[in-house]
């Protein structure tokens, strides 16, 4: 059974523009298609699930002073974030992504405008630890400067979770982590290209075993089809994937995370968290949405 837990989010809040193709993409050409407008960012969206599995959620996050900041900050509050820590900055551009997805759902290019993000600095989060301190566990996306990950990877006192974001950023994540004091890391998520590409690994085996070896705790690779690999330092375990008929991958990586705090904060063990959020991010995929209404109803594992 679900419980409240006082959740912070760190990261970035966008406006997502999303194109759906209707037939093959060709370059160069017009190509009929859907477009629709909606939000997100990684952390806005793992914020977003965590609300929706029940969770009161802190949001620490810029918005800018335009509409788009505008928009993002009356969703946000909608769907009932507190954004006490957050702030609306006059002058700055709100975060803007861009993505076209193919027929079957797969994302052909992605554009994202997210240089707000740099604003939330050390000197930002530093005046918000106390109540960041307050929470359960707090949650970040790898949009936060080098700076800023350090920051919270020596400041945090509830347990820390990442989302590597994407391949560059991942790299990030590896550098905070040996420039920090704590040299420490609750919990990681990579896909299989940032695990490898952030690692200099071969195999995604290795890449988990050097990142415990810097400090994670929880290592979470998802390999796509292929399902996902768990590594808490001592043991390596692979769940596979179950098939399923994608509409839009766009949130499906920000929901496996958010279901794995929750399952985490829920007394369900490392490894059957990571199958949890398996189940929900495939629920996901199913929907046009970045965020999945119906995931509250996926029950959690029994425990035996």
């Amino acid at each position: 059974m679900s419980r409240h837990s006082l959740v912070s989010v760190v990261g970035g809040v966008n406006v997502d523009i999303s194109a759906a193709l209707t037939t093959a993409f060709v370059h160069g050409d017009s190509i009929p298609g859907n477009v629709s407008v909606g939000m997100g960012g990684v952390a806005r969206n793992m914020a977003h699930n965590l609300v929706v599995l029940g969770h009161d959620v802190r949001f620490v996050t810029l918005f800018g002073g335009d509409s788009f900041g505008a928009m993002c900050q009356k969703q946000c509050h909608d769907i009932g974030l507190d954004l006490s820590l957050s702030e609306q900055r006059d002058g700055l551009r709100n975060g803007l992504y861009l993505c076209v997805n193919d027929q079957t759902g797969d994302m052909i290019v992605a554009v994202a405008d997210t240089d707000i993000i740099n604003d939330l600095t050390p000197d930002f989060l530093s005046c918000r630890i106390n109540p960041i301190n307050q929470s359960e566990a707090v949650v970040a996306d790898a949009n936060l400067s080098v700076d800023s990950l350090r920051y919270l990877i020596d400041h945090c006192r509830a347990p820390l979770f990442v989302d590597a974001v994407s391949t560059n950023k991942a790299l990030r994540v590896v550098e905070a982590l040996k420039e920090s004091d704590a040299h420490r890391l609750h919990t990681l998520k990579l896909n299989r290209q940032e695990a490898l590409v952030a690692t200099e690994s071969d195999t995604v085996e290795q890449a988990a075993a050097k990142l415990a070896e810097m400090g994670v705790e929880h290592i979470l690779v998802t390999l796509g089809a292929a399902g996902v690999l768990c590594c808490d330092g001592s043991s390596t375990l692979y769940f596979p994937s179950q098939p399923v008929d994608v509409v839009n991958t766009t949130g499906a990586g920000d929901a496996f995370l958010a279901a794995v705090v929750h399952a985490l904060l829920c007394g369900v063990p490392f490894p059957l968290a990571a199958q949890y959020g398996q189940q929900v991010a495939r629920a996901t995929l199913l929907t046009k949405q970045s965020v999945n209404p119906e995931i509250c109803n996926i029950p959690l594992p029994i425990l035996s």
